[in-house]
């Protein structure tokens, strides 16, 4: 017998027969409990006779309350039809729930590669930076087909300093793959993206992932998705999911957390039966949202979006549009769209359909390619503002000019300002001198990547500490507040838990996670907080904590924060470092150098072990005399301590700079900063 279970705002009680107001909460919830959803009598009735699906776990239909219509409709004078060949989805997750793997096997079991064609482990992730760090930095297309539809996918980052690669591409697409890892649940990247797919009014099909997991949930992975939804206020309509237990790893997918297909047959099956159609304007004139934006040595810059309205055409004269209503003449030299794992030429493309544009040297996203005739501009993309800020200014040390090749203020404000053009959640402003940029984004990883691709560039220069850029309103001074989840061992919790404590984080969760001894907890902090966080809480943990933030609100100023307690050692003089000095100078603290470096005055060269800074000889040699009392020592030096780009931006302090060449990453003191002190 079917029951029907209703599901209160207190998230804890179950109720019998609810009544028609509590009716959309309870279809959903007995949906996500138990992986069926019932469409009892009260429900339809409180719905409005409103679709609702029904599930089986065996060889039952299933029809989705998300998919659209075939009928025509009617907005004002445009005559709206859908496309039904075509489906534009997003990937969205938080960072390791395995979006990019997932693409990899929909890839594979799409024929796209040939059955003894050899094919790298996430072919998504093509950038080098992406490949050795092992995330996903900017989105990226691809399409399949299947059953003689395609299907658009784009592929998206989990870290949220790269919030604004998602924020853009959903105006690209209908609906979304909400990606949920199946231990770990609903995470804080997880609530930023579905947060701005809702907002879209996007179709959402939720993908349980990792389903072959010893410690695996998903119960409750289900039933957290569903509270977030509610939390988002979404639709009744969206609330309505279709649930999808993978494996990515293992190519295998179904209804059933304990019933997977040979295949990921279902989830392709939920893509074409949840994700609507596109509503196109066929007949009227041209409209194009560039979205994105490559570079081809021979093609020049290649505009990718979504057609929305009318058909291009190779060699077409269009008009490029601003949302200023400013618009210019171009024309269209070559026409692409994405086939498998490729760009095809393409003499036309329909509205619905996402392809890339040749021939406007000046293109730049969230403009609009339009009819020449009557075309006009499409809302232009918006995303969140930046929350962090860093100083670049060009290398003043000794060794400039060595290693790098352009090392100009020039160089360094092209670049930075051509970065601009793709990078819409950045911004760049002129500093308080010439040879001084503030570059602002949304975390430190964000920016920390620019300055990696600038180095492998050939670029020189000096970065600043990171800073939190505050607001006034009403004479109060805020700041901005992340929401900070860690998953740690229970025997550390102890000292992760003080440390956030130290850092102004304020503990509003904490729970237990599995049958590995886990925890997982909850912080509102400060993001001047997070700076340096990450290393202390790795050494705290014993390398065995993560930690994920994201941006929650601004909130009131929380104080004087202490993000280290112990000073540096200061090289004295310019020279070679010897193994005489430095048997001598690592009693002071933890080295950063070896033997036979160059050095500079001025020059950090370790962690001194007490607070304050202190300067030190690390080129002084032995006197060479010819009279020996006692037999040459044997040296035995500690290893050095050696810092990756992103470790040296979370140590530096006010007065501390980094400086960057593409071969070397060296810290110094910031001789302005000294002189005022």
């Amino acid at each position: 017998m079917e029951t029907a279970v209703s599901f209160r705002p207190s998230f804890g009680r179950l109720s019998v027969n609810p009544s028609p107001r509590e009716a959309p909460f309870a279809l959903s919830f007995v949906k996500g409990v138990s992986g069926r959803s019932f469409c009892p009598s009260f429900a339809l009735k409180a719905r409005g006779n409103r679709s609702c699906f029904s599930r089986s776990f065996g060889r039952g239909t299933i029809r989705c309350s998300t998919s659209s219509t075939t009928e025509t409709a009617s907005v004002g004078k445009k005559k709206l039809m859908t496309r039904r060949d075509v489906r534009n989805i997003a990937i969205i997750a938080h960072v390791d729930h395995g979006k990019t793997t997932l693409v990899d096997a929909m890839l594979k079991q799409a024929k796209v590669f040939r059955d003894n064609q050899f094919v790298q482990e996430r072919i998504m992730d093509s950038n080098d930076l992406e490949r050795e760090r092992g995330i996903t930095i900017l989105s990226k297309n691809t399409s399949i087909f299947y059953k003689g539809t395609k299907i658009n996918i784009i592929d998206t980052p989990g870290h949220s300093d790269f919030g604004g690669e998602v924020e853009r591409v959903l105006n690209m697409v209908e609906g979304v793959l909400l990606v949920v890892d199946s231990v770990e649940g609903p995470m804080p990247q997880t609530r930023f993206v579905l947060k701005k797919a809702l907002e879209f009014g996007h179709a959402v099909v939720v993908v349980v992932n990792k389903i072959d997991r010893p410690s695996a949930r998903p119960d409750f992975v289900i039933n957290s998705t569903f509270e977030l939804f509610i939390e988002l206020n979404a639709t009744d309509e969206q609330c309505d999911f279709q649930a999808i237990y993978a494996s990515g790893i293992k190519g295998k997918a179904g209804l059933s957390p304990d019933d997977l297909a040979d295949d990921l047959g279902p989830l392709f099956e939920a893509i074409l039966r949840c994700i609507p159609e596109p509503s196109i304007n066929k007949d009227g004139p041209l409209q194009m949202l560039v979205t994105n934006i490559e570079y081809d040595e021979h093609k020049g810059r290649i505009a990718i979006g979504r057609l929305h309205a009318g058909e291009l055409k190779k060699g077409m004269e269009v008009k490029v549009c601003t949302s200023d209503e400013t618009c210019r003449l171009a024309k269209i030299s070559e026409l692409f769209v994405y086939e498998n794992f490729s760009r095809v030429p393409a003499e036309s493309v329909e509205a619905g359909d996402i392809c890339a544009v040749c021939g406007v040297s000046d293109i730049m996203i969230g403009e609009t390619i339009a009819d020449r005739s009557s075309g006009t501009a499409l809302p232009s993309i918006k995303v969140e503002e930046p929350t962090v800020r860093m100083s670049f200014t060009i290398n003043t040390s000794p060794f400039v000019g060595r290693e790098g090749k352009y090392v100009t203020s020039r160089n360094l404000r092209d670049r930075l300002y051509r970065e601009l053009e793709r990078n819409l959640a950045m911004k760049v402003e002129d500093g308080e001198t010439a040879d001084t940029f503030i570059v602002s984004g949304r975390g430190t990883l964000h920016i920390t990547i620019l300055i990696e691709n600038m180095r492998r560039e050939g670029y020189e220069f000096m970065v600043g500490p990171p800073k939190v850029i505050s607001k006034r309103v009403d004479d109060k001074l805020l700041e901005p507040y992340e929401i900070a989840t860690v998953e740690v061992p229970e025997e550390y919790m102890g000292p992760v838990v003080e440390l956030l404590g130290k850092r102004r984080g304020q503990m509003f969760d904490m729970q237990g996670i599995g049958s590995e001894g886990t925890s997982l907890l909850k912080y509102k902090i400060p993001t001047r907080g997070l700076l340096g966080l990450r290393n202390s809480i790795l050494t705290a943990s014993r390398g065995t904590a993560v930690l994920n933030t994201v941006f929650d609100a601004y909130g009131p100023w929380a104080g004087d924060i202490s993000t280290r307690d112990q000073g540096s050692l200061v090289a004295f003089e310019n020279g070679t470092t010897t193994s005489y000095a430095l048997f001598s100078a690592q009693e002071r603290g933890q080295m950063f150098v070896g033997p036979g470096v160059e050095v500079y005055k001025g020059q950090i060269v370790g962690i001194h072990q007490r607070p304050g800074d202190l300067s030190l000889n690390v080129c002084k040699k032995k006197a060479a005399t010819n009279i020996r009392s006692n037999k040459e020592q044997t040296v035995v030096l500690d290893t050095p301590l050696t810092l990756s780009l992103d470790d040296c931006i979370e140590y530096i302090e006010e007065d501390e700079l980094v400086e960057i060449t593409p071969s070397s990453i060296r810290l110094c003191k910031n001789p302005k900063v000294t002189k005022k002190k």
